[in-house]
């Protein structure tokens, strides 16, 4: 009787844990009747579960939690062609909700996965419109924050279609494909390679000029500057013929006598000199007649 007791009261906690479901903030709950989606018995629409305690059939219901919070779809780049036929890369990300959870379920199966990919596929045709009516230009020239105006406005559809609500739509980068860019950076460098080289050439140029004036410069004024030293040389050296004029002219006699001992020394400078003249040479004149001199 014991035993009876026991199982019927672990019997009876297992329908109660079994009958009862919680759905957490943030959730929304579905329960199935076998395969069957439990439908409200007045309208006859699918009856989905707010945030709560709940109650089921225990072993006949099963519930199946959606993520009601906002999502973020933010997948690989994708390419898109401008009005010029050029590719662009774009990487862009989008924020939704799901709003209506019959309709999502309906459309998706309540697979997040295939929600994501019918949501990425109406967001790239809205943004694909967009781009293919812009040139690269306006693109880049800030016709961006239009580009997601109209994207967000062609995805709202997606009530509708899919249940859920595009909250926005954003691009994060716009760049061009790695062979584009390649081959533009090659003619920007090479563009920039010709400037570089043009200014090079201007400065050698300057330089040439510049060296040249300098040294034509410098050349004129070692020119002026032996041009002067030779005029105040020839100064110098009138002015000393002159003093020594004046001095001949002032006593001719003491003058001839002072040159003969300078005469003098210079020959007899060294003990090795050997000087051969006649006795009676007017080179030694002061020499015999020194009293002439000393008057």
């Amino acid at each position: 009787m014991k035993n009876f007791i026991i199982a019927t009261i672990a019997l009876i906690l297992v329908l109660t844990v079994s009958s009862v479901f919680i759905v957490f903030e943030g959730q929304r709950g579905i329960v199935f009747e076998f395969s069957k989606i439990k439908r409200d018995a007045d309208s006859g629409q699918m009856k989905v579960y707010e945030p709560g305690l709940h109650f089921k059939v225990p072993f006949i219901n099963t519930v199946r939690k959606l993520d009601a919070r906002i999502q973020t779809l933010d997948e690989t780049p994708d390419r898109f062609v401008t009005s010029e036929k050029k590719d662009l890369i774009v990487d862009s990300f989008v924020k939704w909700r799901i709003v209506d959870f019959s309709t999502y379920y309906l459309r998706t199966g309540g697979s997040i996965d295939n929600a994501r990919a019918l949501l990425k596929q109406k967001v790239n045709n809205g943004l694909r419109n967009e781009f293919g009516t812009r040139t690269i230009k306006e693109i880049v020239s800030g016709d961006r924050n239009s580009i997601m105006a109209k994207a967000l406005e062609s995805a709202a559809s997606s009530r509708e279609d899919l249940g859920i609500e595009v909250i926005d739509v954003r691009i994060k980068a716009i760049n061009l494909p790695a062979e584009v860019s390649a081959s533009i950076y090659e003619r920007m460098r090479a563009e920039r390679t010709a400037v570089a080289k043009e200014h090079r050439s201007q400065g050698q140029e300057q330089a040439e000029i510049i060296r040249a004036t300098i040294d034509a410069k410098v050349t004129v004024m070692l020119a002026t500057a032996q041009k002067e030293a030779q005029e105040m040389r020839g100064e110098g050296d009138a002015l000393a013929a002159k003093v020594y004029a004046d001095s001949y002219g002032q006593d001719p006699e003491f003058f001839s006598f002072y040159r003969s001992l300078q005469a003098y020394e210079k020959s007899f400078n060294s003990k090795s000199d050997i000087l051969v003249v006649k006795p009676d040479s007017d080179f030694f004149s002061y020499l015999k007649n020194g009293a002439k001199v000393v008057k």
